[in-house]
């Protein structure tokens, strides 16, 4: 198969690490994956076709990537975006000493723009009220059953996702043996049946797509959110309704465990960059939550 590639160079040290690892869901998502040698490998389902990528560091300020399929043009014609290029960051000058001190450490750090909705919106439609690894084995099962191939010489594992017209049309039965209720599974495949107009969103502003996102039955403020922080690039938007962030800003940033409320008004000064705070402190090893108290429990529905 035919291969193309393209080389992006950027002003100063790039990290394609922590630019595209916050689009991983868990850590044997089928459409992404971290090689042995660090290279990352991506697939995605544009509408030129599917494509596989796989994209490398080729010095401190520049990043290499190789793609296959027939979406492999279209890919790399995104590829600056996906890699962080359209964020600004120029304004992101945190008071807060914690916060300055996470940005010191990793000035580098963008935020990735996919610009491909549905994609980010399905795993995030997914998560929801279930622990994370019982929401990344559901993705990963619909996944590897209902997606296609990954073009190219990629891991033996990886999948492209499934289209709308796939998931409008996944049997509830198969959604049950994923561990996916319901109201997750009807949610899905409303999204499914308005991708057209949800693909648009990804040309207006972040703010009003996110917003736009929520008019959705059964799309709340997290889950828009955690769609536009990949799929818009949006540094602001804040993941309200995490059942981890808010304690972690809270010991981090004050030192006791805080609520949503409290998160909200802590990181309001930092508009339009609270997504981003969370990003810096994560990335930067700052991020402090101690390991204590009760996890989330599992609810098997398949034994319902």
């Amino acid at each position: 198969m035919v291969s193309r590639a393209r080389t992006v160079t950027f002003a100063g040290v790039v990290s394609p690490g922590l630019t595209l690892l916050p689009l991983r869901r868990g850590p044997r998502d089928p459409c992404l994956e971290v090689g042995d040698d660090g290279a990352i490998w991506r697939t995605s389902l544009l509408p030129s076709g599917s494509v596989t990528a796989r994209i490398s560091r080729a010095a401190p300020d520049a990043v290499e990537c190789t793609a296959w399929g027939g979406g492999a043009e279209e890919f790399l014609d995104t590829l600056p975006a996906l890699l962080g290029t359209q964020d600004d960051a120029s304004d992101f000058i945190p008071a807060d000493p914690i916060v300055a001190a996470a940005h010191r450490r990793v000035p580098h750090l963008r935020l990735a723009r996919t610009g491909q909705v549905l994609e980010a919106l399905i795993p995030a439609v997914i998560e929801p009220r279930v622990p994370g690894a019982d929401a990344f084995r559901a993705w990963r099962l619909l996944v590897t059953k209902f997606g296609t191939p990954a073009p190219g010489p990629a891991p033996a594992r990886m999948r492209v996702p499934p289209s709308a017209d796939v998931w409008r049309h996944i049997p509830s039965w198969d959604f049950h043996r994923a561990n996916v209720d319901p109201g997750r599974a009807r949610t899905i495949v409303g999204c499914a049946q308005r991708a057209p107009s949800l693909e648009r969103l990804a040309s207006w502003p972040a703010a009003k797509a996110r917003n736009a996102l929520t008019s959705l039955p059964g799309v709340g403020v997290w889950t828009a959110a955690e769609t536009a922080q990949r799929a818009f690039g949006d540094p602001d938007a804040l993941p309200v309704g995490d059942y981890h962030v808010p304690t972690m800003i809270g010991w981090t940033l004050l030192g006791h465990p805080i609520v949503d409320a409290d998160m909200i008004e802590l990181l309001e000064p930092m508009r339009p960059h609270r997504y981003r705070v969370v990003r810096v402190l994560e990335a930067s090893g700052l991020a402090y939550r101690p390991r204590r108290g009760a996890r989330l429990r599992v609810q098997d529905i398949r034994a319902l």
